[in-house]
């Protein structure tokens, strides 16, 4: 029997039962949060998503902006497009304070903080787009099938991703740290490369091919770093406190050293520094300090033909 209501043309689906077992769920759940009167109002990924695309308008508008813009006209559209970004920017942070303070038993959030922190962020605007040129130009001289520096802007996941990090790590440090997640998080599922909005990455900073790359959140990466896809920079071990709660917040990613390469598929893990000029190669597996100027590979496979029984 399919339920089939032939009066009605529909299916039974059993909707009003559904609809009552998921508002019990999730009422339970905001009971276990303690948060049954006041559920709370995240960050919009969605709104977030057009504050993202806006702003590479804001910063490239010759390349990301309107199609059709002239040099009167880009002025005048930077800034209209930033006052409108910003509005909507300055809402998120709102909202991600509210849900903070929601959770800190505090009823309302002081707006005049992400106002602040909304404004705070466009004066960094300048500083964020002199990193970027650095970062298309190691793109640009770093792979040789590159026609264009205005290629890697519109056609490289690494300068994606690192367009997103730069603006997420901003907010991140200016105490919009959820905003920020969001935005990396954005960057992720579109480019398959995961850096969390805590790292600290200096100018010229290329990912080649990019796919699967994570870097931590404590990571900090030096000047002129190149690594390619598959490269992560992760935590060797998660400590616990007393009552076997994860610590949050200390350091345990590496540190990479000014003009360091590490090749596809390596793994580094932990608090440890790699030397400055030092290459990694592909598929290494990396636990502890190495000086400058190493040249770290994997252990060599000696691979060798007997014939007729000689050699054994």
């Amino acid at each position: 029997m399919n339920d089939y209501h032939p009066l009605s043309g529909h299916y039974d689906w059993g909707i009003d039962s559904l609809v009552a077992q998921l508002r019990d769920l999730r009422l339970h759940s905001l009971e276990t949060r303690s948060l049954l009167n006041r559920p709370p109002k995240l960050p919009s990924r969605k709104e977030l998503q057009l504050i993202l695309d806006g702003l590479g308008g804001v910063l490239f508008p010759n390349r990301l902006g309107l199609p059709d813009l002239n040099d009167e006209g880009i002025d005048y559209f930077v800034g209209h497009t930033l006052e409108n970004l910003l509005r909507k920017l300055y809402k998120q942070i709102s909202r991600e304070l509210q849900f903070v303070y929601g959770l800190q038993g505090v009823d309302d959030a002081d707006d005049e903080q992400a106002i602040s922190i909304a404004r705070q962020f466009a004066a960094q605007l300048p500083v964020i787009r002199k990193l970027l040129d650095t970062d298309i130009q190691a793109a640009y001289e770093g792979d040789p099938a590159a026609r264009s520096p205005d290629e890697v802007l519109v056609c490289y996941p690494g300068i994606t991703a690192i367009i997103h990090h730069r603006l997420a790590h901003v907010l991140y440090q200016l105490g919009a740290p959820l905003v920020a997640r969001i935005i990396s998080e954005i960057a992720h599922s579109a480019t398959g490369i995961d850096i969390h909005p805590g790292a600290r990455i200096d100018e010229s900073f290329f990912i080649d091919h990019g796919t699967g790359v994570v870097i931590g959140e404590t990571a900090i990466i030096g000047k002129r770093v190149r690594v390619y896809q598959a490269v992560t920079l992760g935590a060797k071990r998660f400590e616990k406190d007393s009552k076997g709660i994860l610590v949050k917040g200390n350091a345990r990613h590496p540190i990479v050293e000014d003009d360091v390469v590490i090749y596809a598929g390596a793994t580094i893990l932990g608090r440890i520094t790699i030397g400055k000029g030092t290459t990694v190669g592909g598929n290494v597996w990396l636990t502890h300090s190495v000086p400058p100027n190493s040249n770290i590979s994997q252990a060599y496979v000696r691979s060798e033909l007997f014939h007729d029984g000689g050699g054994i």
